[in-house]
């Protein structure tokens, strides 16, 4: 059965250019060390960075973060599951409907599997030429 979590609401976005680190972490009910942690993860996340590499969150970051927090949070998607949620509503350009997160975990693991059995005839293929 898959849980949801209500959170808090979140504050108004004000309406400025660049936000501090502190400031996303308030507006998007997140601590700081984990919004470093999904720069990593989530490719779309690239805030600006400048001296003493201090980031700069635009409004577009802002509003990315808190579609990724609903995702995990809210919606249970695991953050693997989530990239590609955000990926295909990229690809797809639209407002993104609701999806089962486990449907698209499926799909996830498929791409596992194919990648696991081409590493294997890769593997394969190595030692059959391989001189004994």
């Amino acid at each position: 059965m898959k849980t949801t979590h209500k959170l808090a609401p979140l504050p108004e976005i004000p309406g400025k250019r660049y936000f501090a680190i502190g400031e996303v972490s308030d507006l998007c009910g997140v601590k700081a060390h984990v919004l470093r942690y999904w720069e990593q993860e989530f490719p779309q996340l690239k805030p600006a960075k400048r001296r003493g590499n201090r980031r700069y969150y635009q409004q577009g970051d802002v509003e990315m973060i808190r579609r990724i927090r609903s995702l995990l949070y809210e919606q249970g998607y695991t953050i693997g599951a989530a990239r590609l949620r955000l990926k295909d509503a990229a690809r797809n350009d639209s407002a993104a409907e609701p999806v089962d997160p486990a449907t698209v975990a499926s799909e996830a693991n498929i791409g596992r599997q194919q990648q696991l059995k081409d590493i294997r005839l890769e593997l394969q293929s190595l030692l059959d030429r391989w001189p004994y």
